[in-house]
């Protein structure tokens, strides 16, 4: 049941400024189906609804041990090859799997379960600690709630960072996630007065992202050595400073290049980069392609 709120929230209405989809939910056999809540949930679509579909995600259910049945194999096939994007999360990249989609490619699955995966399919390249994988018209995602990374980073490639970042603002969920599934194997960073001195410095370094943000001034911020801010900031967001910093200023740049006409020199330095320079050549390592492309790319992009 988390799977299908998962998906019908990112996917459901978010007001006028935002994307609309036709979203249906589809089963092998039309009607109730038994849900891990108890509550059964009532479907109204059977396979044939795939035929229209431009994005096909297969849910997680307990049965993923047990491989989909024929007719389930050949609807998903018959979605990919005529050009569908066909993603999964959790153990739904069960599905894809067994339909022989993953073959040659990179996948992810709930860390559980992703050496049973690969024992199974040791065709597919299991990537244990990712939030989730693209492999352009096949993407896979993590379990339970990185299910919402998925969704997002779909958003996100098909609508631009600021459709997202709208819909992940309306659901109050960060847009992008650092890090992989390896944080949270471990227990939770216990709720103290560090980690609150921790997300008063988070939330300011957002407000100052024009500014250089040194760590030690970071770390001088949330009155600890720059060591400890370190350590905690990891084990709070299983990604480091600078990583985080990187992250959040080329989400910064993506949503004003798509929604601003600013030059991109001005973009730079509103991120807090010295330079338009500095800012193409993150933009190119981390995105595949420098600023001005990526904004005629969004900017061209109908509704």
């Amino acid at each position: 049941m988390l799977a299908v709120g998962v998906v019908t929230e990112v996917f459901g209405p978010h007001g006028p400024a935002l994307p609309g989809f036709d979203l249906a939910l589809c089963a092998e056999e039309p009607g109730p189906v038994p849900t891990d809540c108890g509550v059964p949930l009532s479907v109204g679509h059977g396979l044939d609804r795939l035929a229209e579909a431009d994005l096909v995600m297969a849910l997680p259910g307990a049965g993923f041990r047990t491989p989909p049945g024929p007719a389930v194999v050949e609807a998903l096939r018959a979605a990919h090859e005529r050009g569908a994007v066909v993603a999964a999360h959790c153990v739904g990249t069960f599905a894809l799997a067994a339909a022989g989609l993953l073959d040659g490619l990179r996948a992810t699955t709930h860390w559980r379960f992703a050496g049973l995966l690969a024992e199974r399919h040791p065709s597919v390249t299991v990537e244990a600690d990712a939030l989730y994988v693209d492999e352009g018209d096949v993407v896979t995602g993590a379990g339970a709630a990185a299910g919402f990374d998925l969704c997002l980073h779909l958003l996100r490639r098909e609508y631009g960072a600021a459709r997202a970042n709208g819909v992940s603002r309306d659901m109050v969920l960060p847009a992008h996630r650092d890090g992989g599934q390896a944080q949270y194997l471990a227990a939770p960073v216990p709720a103290d007065g560090q980690d609150e001195r921790l997300a008063e410095v988070l939330g300011w370094a957002r407000a100052h992202l024009h500014e250089p943000l040194p760590i030690t001034e970071l770390a001088r911020r949330a009155m600890m050595s720059r060591r400890t801010f370190a350590r905690r900031f990891t084990a709070a967001t299983g990604s480091t400073p600078h990583a985080w910093l990187r992250e959040l200023r080329l989400s910064r740049a993506e949503e004003l290049l798509e929604t601003t006409d600013l030059p991109v020199e001005e973009i730079a330095h509103r991120v807090g980069y010295a330079s338009a320079a500095v800012l193409r050549e993150q933009f190119v390592r981390r995105r595949g392609v420098p600023p001005r492309s990526y904004r005629r790319a969004f900017t061209a992009t109908p509704g």
